[in-house]
């Protein structure tokens, strides 16, 4: 994908490309139970890679999820930092240096690619990138996080959803509107079938799509969803393209370990013999309506995917009700005897059962329940496969909280904001003493609590 890139970019093409871009690389090494040997060999033949590209080119670890905002797990509408108003002028910089490239005779043959131009000017590289190992912590914190989840299925899919909210937060710190991903037309069908397993069916339009915008500030967008792998690897071959193996953390792995395995073995052999099978199941995807459900359009979103929330309540009449009904049984209905108490505000009646001063819904108390119950089905059932959530990046439970703590926006309708005005006068506008309000307050509480219990 890069290599087009660059075609699309010198001034030869057809059609040429009118963007400034850059690449970004994540190092998933330490997720692989790679040593940071082998590692700091990988990183050498990519930036070699990268620097003849001529492209701004950043290379962070994965480790660093471990130090995002929690901001990045929020729909953002704004555009990132350092674009609003500055595209055309980007765009109209990198025109008028390639035309100054030309006049002064720099770059070589006319035929040259942009990269090529760029090979003597420094290469522009984030002052962050890697030049040496991660923090000891975060690497031991990455690698307990991937060794407490139980299935190769839960890896993957928790691998993904970092890589993903790491390279939103490159992307909106370094001003890209745009992330283009080299998904493939066999990839995607993949994809869609391990997505249907999991029960992302909701999100396939998203998951599939040449464009996501579920993130808001930042759009994914898929420009290899046309060419097979076959293609790709063929294209490689005969325009030699550099490239890097480096081994995933499904490296061999059996086929029946994951359902992404399941799936991709399932598929391969199915296109070899059938060769339209997978045009077959990528022409379905393209099909797929990216339709809200009925008034949740603007509905809560996902924790870690960010798509919007596809679950049911208690009382829905399906399979998901009855299970979110049997995890909420489970709960004890009644706090903790240690649990610090706030005296009623009735003394006659005390701590009746349905007097709930001072005390908190049970689902708040546990902070698993807190997280659980802002994501969605697939995430839902992957998060099974977690038995603790301490091992978690700070940023998922640090927004989980904020969430929690977030009135909703049908409570939200029917609070009334108050000023210091309003706290020393009454609905007349007279002042009224803070003896006389606090009887007022205990009178109320207690005709409220003979009401409830005669």
């Amino acid at each position: 994908m890069v290599w087009q890139v660059l075609e699309g970019l010198s001034r030869d093409s057809a059609k040429r490309l009118r963007f400034v871009p850059g690449v970004v690389y994540v190092d998933e090494g330490a997720a692989c139970g790679q040593s940071w040997k082998d590692r700091a060999r990988t990183l050498a033949d990519v930036k070699s890679i990268l620097q003849t590209t001529g492209f701004p080119w950043h290379i962070v670890a994965l480790e660093e999820v471990f130090a995002l905002p929690p901001s990045v797990l929020r729909c953002s509408a704004q555009e990132p930092v350092g674009t609003i108003g500055t595209y055309k002028v980007a765009v109209d910089s990198f025109l008028q240096q390639q035309h100054t490239l030309v006049a002064e005779g720099v770059g070589g043959s006319p035929n040259s690619t942009p990269g090529e131009e760029q090979l003597s000017q420094p290469c522009t590289q984030d002052p962050q990138d890697l030049a040496g190992p991660p923090p000891a912590d975060q690497t031991e914190a990455l690698s307990r996080l991937f060794d407490s989840v139980k299935t190769l299925t839960a890896k993957e899919e928790l691998l993904q959803t970092l890589r993903t909210h790491l390279i939103l937060h490159m992307a909106r710190t370094h001003g890209y509107s745009k992330v283009m991903t080299g998904d493939s037309c066999t990839r995607l069908a993949i994809k869609l079938m391990t997505g249907l397993a999991l029960g992302r069916g909701a999100f396939l339009a998203w998951d599939t799509g040449f464009s996501d915008e579920r993130h808001g500030s930042v759009v994914v967008v898929r420009p290899m969803r046309e060419h097979t792998l076959k293609e790709v690897a063929f294209y490689n071959r005969l325009f030699a393209v550099p490239s890097v193996f480096t081994p995933a953390i499904d490296t061999k792995a059996p086929e029946k370990a994951s359902i992404h395995r399941l799936m991709e073995g399932f598929l391969l052999r199915l296109q070899a013999q059938f060769p339209s099978t997978v045009s077959t199941v990528y022409r379905t995807s393209e099909k797929l309506v990216k339709a809200p459900r009925d008034g949740c359009a603007s509905g809560p979103r996902c924790l870690l995917c960010m798509c919007l929330l596809d679950v049911d309540t208690a009382d829905s009449a399906t399979a998901f009700g009855a299970q979110t009904q049997d995890c909420s049984q489970m709960q004890s209905p009644t706090p903790p005897a240690e649990a610090p108490t706030v005296p009623c505000c009735s003394t006659e009646v005390g701590r009746a059962q349905n007097c709930f001063r001072g005390t908190r819904p049970c689902g708040r108390e546990d902070s698993r329940a807190c997280v659980i119950e802002q994501l969605c089905y697939s995430c839902r059932v992957n998060m099974k496969d977690v038995p603790s959530l301490d091992p978690l990046p700070p940023y998922i439970l640090a927004e989980a909280q904020l969430r929690s703590q977030r009135p909703s926006p049908e409570i939200q309708e029917y609070l009334v904001e108050s000023s210091d005005d309003d706290v020393h006068t009454g609905g007349s506008g007279a002042w009224v003493p803070p003896e006389q309000e606090g009887k007022d307050g205990q009178a109320a509480c207690d005709c409220i609590n003979k009401n409830i219990f005669n």
